[in-house]
């Protein structure tokens, strides 16, 4: 089996002072039980698989295999605590590049797979679980929408390798018959359409933003810091209450607070 170390295997790794993995997954999906601030804290995270089954997803990508992996990691999460009244953190460490685009994927269900993956997220932070996405690389398209952003907070590194998006440059590019260099230059005016991770800040979507001095070879501060900022996001949760309504007070959603009022003055 090749496995590659990741920036999102090597954190989980390093969070999770290098804890048994689960076993019974499959391998581009690692999970391992740690602490935090004397708290049990489920460490999740997509990695790399050269030898996947499924080529498209053999660096990093959310496929039909890392979807249904996630629904049932976090879906037995909340199935262990459902007795139990202080409910285990779920911390999704975030480094995906894709979802995994494929003729058998399509064929396969891949909407269904990734749907599971959100639905199990969703349903654990509704449960008590407080859910902490943690952004160490790539969150793009489906696969971020799977692994991590149902999560109560949000916490990502300021890195010039942390890229949000909806779609990849090469792709967003041709769909709008733009040159790549044209899309970046048309993105610097509308943080939506931006890659950096200071334009999605101004979206209101994360809880923090960290400076990390090495996140590909972290130093203990940098451990420090980000124990700290989840320490810090984890607890938050748990004093608030469960929904999603705390991205929304950006100057830049307040065009989707007007719409979510007229919504529910409409029904």
């Amino acid at each position: 089996m090749s496995m590659i170390m990741s920036r999102g295997a090597r954190w989980l790794a390093l969070l999770s002072n290098n804890s048994p993995r689960l076993a019974g997954l499959c391998p581009s999906v690692q999970a391992a039980d740690g602490e935090l601030d004397g708290q049990p804290v489920r460490f999740i995270a997509v990695v790399a698989d050269a030898d996947n089954h499924y080529p498209r997803a053999a660096g990093g990508e959310v496929g039909l295999l890392e979807g249904w992996t996630l629904a049932q990691v976090v879906n037995d999460t909340v199935a262990q605590d459902a007795q139990r009244e202080h409910k285990r953190a779920i911390v999704a460490v975030i480094d995906v590049p894709s979802q995994a685009y494929g003729r058998r994927e399509e064929a396969f269900g891949i909407h269904q797979a990734l749907a599971a993956a959100a639905a199990a997220y969703a349903n654990a932070r509704l449960a008590g679980h407080p859910v902490v996405g943690l952004i160490v690389g790539k969150a793009m398209s489906g696969a971020f929408l799977a692994h991590g952003y149902q999560a109560n907070r949000l916490i990502a590194f300021n890195d010039d390798s942390v890229m949000i998006h909806a779609m990849g440059k090469d792709s967003a590019a041709r769909i709008t018959l733009r040159s790549v260099e044209a899309l970046e230059k048309l993105a610097a005016t509308i943080p939506p359409m931006a890659y950096d991770i200071g334009n999605y800040r101004s979206l209101g979507l994360l809880d923090k933003l960290l400076d990390i001095a090495e996140p590909d070879a972290p130093t203990a501060g940098d451990r420090q810091q980000t124990e700290a900022a989840l320490i810090h996001a984890i607890n938050d949760a748990r004093a608030s209450d469960r929904s999603l309504k705390s991205r929304l007070g950006a100057a830049n959603r307040q065009s989707s607070v007007r719409v979510r009022e007229k919504m529910r003055a409409a029904w």
